[in-house]
């Protein structure tokens, strides 16, 4: 057998692998949804050994002597500048095992395809080999206990029976930290796990950019003396009323409920639990008409970007999202560069007075969209208006890297919350439900997920700008209720490619220059200026 007949063989390995990996994988996925929507309280600790069952043989699987050799081998057949050494006479991969590469502009061959794959595939294991089974089994039964624990004590506002759970999992994510390794700090290490290649210092300058010229846009917004009458969002809007509308709205920009659906939960999320399995859920308040209708908008935005992967390469690198600041772009660009503008309202503004005539049937359009683009300092991150959330981020990035680096215990954490958000924001949280228990991130272990949000936010700027120059005037077609044009060009230019870029190298693939703050500041001011007559 030829050399290059063996790199197949062994390439052909790899893919089978990861899939059936990713199939397992999916599994847990159904378990940790469920979870959040259908489990009884009493399941919980037995819902943790299932989930700690399959975290063990996931980890197993990355650990497998055999598929570390293919990548060690097939790595070694990478040249240095990228370019892939498979590269021969013939394909190396055949299109009946996998599939062409998306065209485009910068298309790939088979080649370059497998070696994104093989690169991809080989860091992620290189990492997982640091972590030993026990680690990883631990930290899976702690967040599964933690997840349960966080509900309960949200919903009593009980904070000290929260605490034990938290510590135990802040001791863990150090532990993680350290089995990682890291560049400067510990915290590098588990910012890695959502954007891959990003540091902490990179993030903490930019989220201090931002913070320079956000804060004296807030304070123009106060000095205007303009107000939105946001008591007309919390008239009655009628639960099972709002659930028809925000499906409607959700399918009008193009999630497909046939391989999707739409669930009720505690803390809005979305999750893949396989290639045509797209689960989003919302939060319903009968006096809270923004909660459950832009939440849908914000899943719906991570669902559209599922379901644009390409399927060909499920679970493989190449079917899969490139980072978690690059998710939150798309669940950030719909929510509020699509669903907050005016041209959405001009559309479904007159839709949403049929659905609620007696809440909005005597409203004037121009006084619901300044509703729904109030801007004032709040406690809850997921209800925040455009130009304040990033503070709400900056606190939790600046409290999650304290709690990591010992700086801060947690049992100081709830006096600690509340210091930030009167010295960021000027508002002190009433109680723990509203403060430090309104998220379910840390208690899941997802310490490091934070910045992303902000990351997801400045991404969604610069590519809707994009979008916007490529393809005109993109109000006149939300004014129609058409989305698609924007749908489509982000499937082309963002969601088709997989892990073909990093988040980097996609942002400057897609707009030919850096990641900026200036893109989002400028629709920031823009729109706030009109707005409130600065």
């Amino acid at each position: 057998m030829s050399i290059t007949n063996d790199l197949v063989r062994r390439y052909e390995a790899v893919c089978h692998y990861a899939r059936r990996s990713a199939v397992l994988s999916s599994a847990n996925e159904v378990l940790g949804w469920d979870e959040r929507t259908q489990l009884p309280a009493g399941a919980s600790e037995h819902r943790a050994e299932q989930s700690t069952l399959l975290a063990g043989l996931l980890h197993q699987r990355w650990a497998d002597p055999t598929f570390a050799e293919h990548l060690d081998v097939l790595s070694e057949a990478l040249k240095p500048n990228g370019h892939d050494s498979l590269t021969a006479s013939k394909p190396v991969i055949s299109e009946q095992r996998l599939e062409a590469a998306p065209k485009s502009g910068t298309t790939d061959s088979l080649d370059g395809a497998a070696a994104i794959v093989v690169r991809r595939l080989k860091r992620e294991r290189d990492k997982k080999a640091k972590l030993p089974q026990t680690l990883v089994e631990e930290l899976a039964r702690t967040a599964a206990l933690g997840e349960h624990a966080w509900q309960e004590a949200r919903e009593k506002d009980d904070f000290p029976a929260f605490r034990p759970l938290l510590e135990r999992m802040i001791g863990l994510k150090r532990q993680q930290a350290e089995c990682l390794g890291y560049a400067e700090c510990p915290y590098d290490a588990l910012l890695d796990d959502f954007e891959p290649g990003e540091l902490t210092r990179n993030v903490a300058a930019v989220l201090d950019t931002l913070r320079e010229e956000l804060v004296p846009l807030v304070a123009r917004i106060r000095q205007s003396g303009r107000r939105a009458d946001t008591s007309l969002l919390a008239r009655p809007f009628p639960i099972e009323t709002q659930d028809r509308f925000v499906r409607e709205a959700a399918a009008a920009i193009g999630f497909d409920f046939n391989r999707g659906r739409l669930d009720e939960t505690v803390h809005p999320f979305c999750t893949t639990l396989g290639p045509h399995d797209c689960r989003i859920t919302t939060h319903y308040n009968e006096q809270h008409f923004s909660a459950a209708f832009f939440g849908v908008l914000h899943e719906a935005g991570h669902g559209l970007y599922e379901q644009g992967l390409p399927v060909r390469y499920y679970g493989l690198p190449l079917g899969e999202a490139v980072s978690l600041g690059i998710h939150e772009s798309q669940s950030r660009l719909w929510e509020n560069l699509v669903g907050r503008s005016r041209a959405f309202w001009n559309h479904f503004f007159p839709i949403a007075q049929k659905h609620f005539p007696a809440a909005l049937g005597g409203v004037p359009l121009d006084e619901f969209y300044m509703a729904v683009n109030d801007v004032r300092p709040s406690l809850v991150r997921i209800e925040a208006d455009e130009v304040t959330y990033n503070l709400h981020i900056l606190i939790r990035f600046e409290l999650e890297r304290a709690l990591l680096d010992d700086q801060l215990q947690v049992a100081d954490l709830p006096a600690a919350w509340n210091e930030k958000y009167q010295r960021y924001l000027g508002v002190t949280p009433p109680d723990n439900r509203s403060g430090v228990l309104q998220d379910v991130h840390w208690s899941a272990g997802l310490i490091g997920y934070f910045p992303t949000y902000s990351l997801g936010n400045l991404y969604a700027a610069q590519f809707f700008a994009q979008a916007e120059s490529d393809l005109g005037n993109l109000a006149l077609s939300f004014g129609r209720g058409d989305f698609h044009p924007l749908l489509d060009w982000l499937r082309e230019r963002i969601y088709r490619h997989g892990q073909r870029f990093t988040a980097a190298e996609l942002v400057q693939e897609v707009t030919s220059r850096k990641l900026s703050a200036r893109p989002l500041v400028e629709h920031l001011r823009a729109k706030m200026g009109s707005l409130y007559d600065l």
